[in-house]
């Protein structure tokens, strides 16, 4: 019996190390196992691996932003919307910001409950710059905020949440915007209600005739307003995938860089899809000119 409990421990020192070997240096595993990407022996399911992979993944793109702005001791400030159970701000944290020894993360949520949960793991962890607010993403605008924030993030923040994270990027004149967007549904329901109009107008509407398409054309639509929103406000834009597709169906990555150079070409665009679409409503309430 004795060597059969030694195997075990083996097997399971084994997978200890492995799990480890998969790990950023330096990264907390005390930090880990108290977002359950851990279990408390250390070892991870793949689901957890899953999540993790998501956001090393979408680290390796915010990194060198942060390592840009930070250049010349400057302390970077970034604003994580919609940060749920803010596994990205406290990796971003962990990795960075702590070494770094400057800079805050504000994380923005609405749900009482995981803010008060995040509060309590960053005392644990003396955390000190990381602070949290019980509100939606629409509202952190009008919040007691500093007037500019270097980086903006939102990792899957759901339907007009992204649009809310790059208004208030706007508002508080962010260099960098990094964009995760999810389940986009405002103009997929702009579609549905203007259908029969269009349908008799174009042969374009048969794009969104059908349910299906009609969620799928939303949603890709939504985005490239984004970007053109983006780019008409004075940003480079990047699009690419976050991860593999097998990962993760929510993977679209908008990486927006500020240079103040407003394009007209794509407001025109802008507006000419919003027209194309019958979409002029939307276009007034979240892509203003």
């Amino acid at each position: 019996m004795r060597p059969r409990r030694q195997g075990a421990g083996d097997a399971r020192a084994a997978a200890q190390e492995a799990v480890r070997a998969e790990l950023r240096p330096g990264q907390s595993v005390e930090l880990l196992k108290e977002l359950h990407i851990l279990t408390r022996d250390g070892l991870m399911n793949q689901d957890s691996r899953r999540k993790l992979k998501q956001v090393y993944h979408l680290y390796q793109f915010i990194e060198p932003l942060l390592q840009e702005v930070a250049a010349d001791g400057h302390a970077p400030l970034l604003a994580d919307h919609g940060a749920g159970k803010s596994y990205l701000g406290f990796i971003l944290y962990d990795l960075f910001f702590k070494p770094l020894g400057r800079g805050e993360i504000v994380g923005i949520e609405w749900r009482a409950e995981l803010v008060q949960r995040s509060r309590a793991l960053a005392q644990q962890l003396s955390f000190a710059r990381m602070r949290f607010l019980d509100m939606s993403v629409a509202d952190a605008a009008q919040a007691d905020l500093p007037g500019r924030f270097d980086v903006v993030t939102a990792l899957h923040a759901c339907d007009t949440a992204t649009d809310d994270a790059i208004a208030f990027g706007l508002a508080k004149q962010a260099r960098h915007m990094v964009l995760v967007p999810c389940c986009q549904a405002e103009a997929a329901a702009h579609l549905r209600r203007n259908k029969a109009l269009q349908l008799a107008r174009t042969p374009l509407a048969e794009l969104w005739r059908h349910p299906i398409h009609t969620r799928e054309l939303g949603s890709q639509i939504t985005n490239v307003l984004r970007c053109l929103y983006l780019e008409a406000s004075g940003y480079q834009v990047t699009v690419t995938e976050l991860v593999g597709w097998e990962h993760s169906l929510k993977n679209e990555l908008i990486l927006a860089r500020y240079t103040g150079q407003k394009k007209r070409s794509a407001r025109e665009r802008l507006q000419a899809i919003g027209e194309e679409f019958g979409l002029q409503d939307l276009l007034q309430t979240r892509y203003p000119a």
